[in-house]
């Protein structure tokens, strides 16, 4: 039978919550966010130490206690071991996404992207990251915020904008670069630019946007209000991403539409490797400041890895 209750367990990030919650989604679960915080010395110890895992919770996190769940989804390094301490106490099924530093048999399974390199019995490799995209999803958004963009011109370019962090840096000489190429699709091309930061993206970034394009047929979302984020997949021509958001970038590819992408400051072996096998693929390029149009098949990541759980639990 399928799970009557669900958590998802993250340390509280947007990009980990929206791969649970789309997972969670596709498996037709309603879930309950505990978002949790961890104090000395298990902030410094890896999570395969974490032996007595609930005695880690720091004030201000949520409480992990009875009654338990049928079903944890987990995502992050910090999720892992409190996962696997309340399948001890309860036998709630597991199931992480992300490598989880760990054995993998430890949970019932684990969802990895390919550039994860991780394989086993119990293992789903996708193509890009779970997300919450979906078709319907993105025509819900196109029609609500539809009239919203109908001043600005076509074609429309979305612009998501992540920010700088442990790997890489959203520098001002990148920005500035971005904006005026940009600019000139807008001044050239006649595009209109429809731009949303997230939480990461530091105000001064956003400051040189505005202002290099200022008098444009351009919109930048300021934050307040509801984030107009699935509305811009649903209405845009193409989609510009900086290549710091794994989430992003693959919530983009799950549109069909071209999908660009901004180079930063900074490597990351894993990181470089997806942004890589998605080039390959032919769902991204990097972003030039030209348009171009190509297709591809968008991977459909999440309901495959719904499907594979249903049918290795034995849930309808």
């Amino acid at each position: 039978m399928t799970p009557k209750s669900c958590w998802i367990l993250t340390e509280g990030y947007v990009g980990l919550e929206a791969q649970c919650r789309g997972l969670a989604e596709a498996l037709g679960v309603d879930p309950v966010y505990k978002r949790v915080r961890f104090r000395f010395p298990w902030t410094v110890l890896p999570n395969r130490l974490w032996f007595r895992a609930f005695s880690a919770l720091a004030p201000g996190s949520d409480q992990l206690a009875p009654p338990w769940p049928d079903l944890v989804i987990s995502c992050g390094n910090g999720g892992v071991p409190l996962a696997l301490a309340i399948k001890r106490a309860s036998g709630a099924r597991t199931v992480h996404i992300q490598h989880p530093s760990v054995d993998p048999r430890h949970f019932d399974a684990v969802i990895v992207p390919r550039h994860d390199d991780l394989a086993g019995e119990n293992v789903i490799v996708s193509k890009a990251a779970i997300h919450g995209v979906t078709p319907a999803k993105l025509a819900d958004g196109a029609r609500e915020w539809g009239p919203a963009f109908a001043h600005l011109p076509r074609p429309l370019v979305a612009v998501l904008i992540g920010g700088s962090n442990g790997r890489y840096q959203l520098t001002a000489p990148i920005v500035t670069r971005l904006a005026d190429r940009l600019a000139a699709l807008a001044r050239e091309r006649g595009a209109g630019i429809a731009i949303t930061p997230s939480r990461r993206t530091a105000s001064e970034a956003v400051e040189i946007l505005r202002q290099r394009l200022a008098g444009l047929p351009a919109y930048i979302w300021d934050g307040a209000g509801a984030n107009p984020y699935f509305g811009l997949l649903g209405l845009a021509d193409a989609i510009v991403v900086t290549e710091d958001s794994v989430s992003m970038t693959s919530e983009a590819c799950a549109t069909g539409k071209p999908v660009y992408v901004v180079e930063l400051e900074g490597s990351s072996r894993r990181l470089d490797r997806f942004q890589a096998d998605l080039r390959d693929d032919g769902m991204t390029r990097p972003f030039t400041g030209a348009l171009e149009s190509w297709t591809y098949v968008p991977p459909d990541d999440t309901a495959h890895a719904a499907a594979e759980l249903k049918r290795r639990f034995g849930w309808p």
